[in-house]
């Protein structure tokens, strides 16, 4: 009997071995690779998803800035809706880092329409607010279309319309005219998207003088922007609420609009950890697939192994081989999957107008999961395919 104890066997030896049953059942071995292709392109993707949109996200919060706070009215300690002081715009402008600060005021009962035809239930949600004319300035506003409201402007029927009141309206130029409070108001501007305040966007903006003297509003403002300085900006708001009602500081409420932004992150984070549950669970399905596979191929080729074995393989060498087939439908779906994650991180950040990001570390802990998982699948068939006695596999038929 020959003695197997210094029998070796090389790795060029053992590619093609391994290779030799994937060849030979390519249906079969195509569909385990789908499996483990699925599971490594969902965490993938998920992750260059992710890191695309948190990096949109980012840019976003450094390009509108994390300075704005805005100045609301809160309750009483009756629980009664409180009214911010009508000066509350000037006591916040002689606070110590505060740079820009404008006052709005929501116009209730006065709603904005193309004609003067329209019923007075279609409101498609619109607001009318009257703002101070550094409303643009203080949030650092863009406008598409014409110009902003100036103190001339503020004077008279003029109005400026946020981007989703125009939207609404079926407005894109200026220079047309509105119904507006049961009056005509004429368009001068038209303002680009507003992330940090969207009720901006949803907003017809006329001056305060206007909506007094047309309009009969006088009333105190319910929102108040406020640009602070960058370094200083928790000490501003923490002094907003005494500067704004110094009797009952209480019944004002601040807040960081940017805070928002910041959140979605945590949520995107969130979500990012479920649908990496779900990859794993994908991952772990073509784990069983594998196995399942390598299971089948080692009865299908009992005779194989017997005769290798016959001919003086050791029983690691059969285990190699088999173990080495299971490594290698893992890395055929590493790779297929890498791929196609990256293809679909790319889609979906060239659809949103995000910059697509494929971190280099998903790809490595998705090779990582890959070998991972090939190796736990194809260690039982690899045992099983080595504990085979050659005299008991050759009388297989």
């Amino acid at each position: 009997m020959n003695d197997l104890r210094y029998s070796r066997l090389r790795a060029s030896d053992l590619l093609p071995l391994a290779a030799q049953g994937l060849r030979v059942r390519r249906l079969r071995a195509g569909l385990s690779v789908l499996g483990i292709a699925i599971g490594i392109a969902a965490i993938v993707a998920v992750l260059g998803i992710t890191r695309s949109s948190q990096s949109d996200l980012l840019a976003r919060i450094d390009r509108l800035g994390t300075n704005l706070l805005t100045v609301v009215n809160g309750q009483t300690l009756a629980g009664d809706e409180a009214q911010l002081p009508a000066t509350a715009a000037a006591t916040i402008g002689r606070t110590d880092g505060v740079q820009h600060v404008a006052a709005t005021a929501e116009l209730p009962g006065v709603r904005i329409y193309r004609t003067d035809r329209v019923p007075s239930y279609r409101t498609n949600g619109l607001a009318v607010r009257a703002c101070d004319t550094t409303l643009l300035s203080t949030l650092d506003g863009q406008l598409l279309r014409g110009r902003f409201l100036d103190a001339a402007a503020a004077e008279y029927p003029i109005v400026v319309l946020g981007y989703d009141a125009a939207k609404a309206l079926g407005i894109a130029r200026v220079g047309g005219r509105v119904w507006l409070g049961g009056e005509w108001f004429h368009v001068i501007g038209i303002l680009a998207p507003f992330d940090l305040a969207p009720e901006v966007d949803t907003s017809a903006l006329i001056g305060f003088a206007v909506a007094q003297r047309l309009l009969g509003h006088d009333l105190p403002p319910t929102r108040v922007f406020v640009r602070a300085d960058t370094a200083h900006t928790a000490a501003v708001a923490s002094l907003l609420a005494r500067a704004t009602n110094p009797r009952s500081p209480q019944t004002v409420l601040v807040s960081r609009p940017s805070d928002a932004l910041a959140a979605r992150l945590a949520v995107a984070g969130a979500a990012t950890g479920l649908f990496l549950g779900l990859g794993a669970v994908a991952l772990l399905v073509g784990a069983i697939g594998i196995a399942n596979v390598m299971v089948v191929s080692v009865l299908e080729r009992r005779r194989e192994i017997g005769l290798r074995r016959a001919l003086g393989a050791a029983r690691r060498h059969v285990a190699a081989q088999f173990l080495g087939e299971a490594l290698g439908l893992a890395a055929l779906g590493t790779v297929t999957g890498v791929v196609l994650g990256g293809l679909a991180t790319w889609a979906v950040a060239l659809y949103r107008g995000w910059p697509p990001l494929v971190p280099v570390a998903a790809a490595w802990v998705g090779l990582a999961a890959a070998v991972l998982v090939g190796a736990i699948a194809g260690v039982y068939p690899a045992v099983r395919a080595a504990r085979l006695s050659p005299t008991e596999a050759l009388r297989t038929t």
